[in-house]
């Protein structure tokens, strides 16, 4: 129910966008967060964005590069990077947190997170 797109090779300083189509029970309802694993690494919250609302969320080793923003006509989800890092470099999945009330805030929790994309792989480096 969630497709992304997007991933490949940067130089760092460089951009990328990756897209998260979504359908389903995951289009439309709460909220869509990004996540990502490095090699060796556990997977760790990039950002969210709440699909009604467009209130977002974000890590602070991101924050100020990445946006995170909602088509709700198209049921996709984009992550924009900016000033990619090589410590940028992982795997990233787009994921859907469709049990979280409106009051709540943002989770960052992955086990929050009950559908997943298949993830694409960023690498950045020279």
């Amino acid at each position: 129910q969630l497709q992304v797109s997007g991933g490949g090779l940067v130089q760092p300083g460089g951009s990328l966008r990756l897209s998260c189509a979504a359908s389903g029970r995951t289009s439309s309802t709460g909220v869509m967060g990004w996540f990502r694993q490095a090699p060796g690494k556990e997977r760790e919250f990039v950002a969210a964005i709440r699909w009604s609302r467009g209130t977002t969320y974000y890590a602070d080793s991101v924050k100020g590069r990445f946006t995170v923003s909602r088509d709700n006509a198209k049921n996709t989800v984009y992550l924009q990077m900016n000033s990619l890092k090589p410590e940028d470099t992982a795997v990233y999945y787009c994921a859907a947190d469709v049990r979280i009330i409106w009051s709540a805030p943002i989770r960052t929790n992955d086990y929050d997170y009950d559908y997943w994309g298949q993830g694409t792989l960023v690498t950045v480096s020279s």
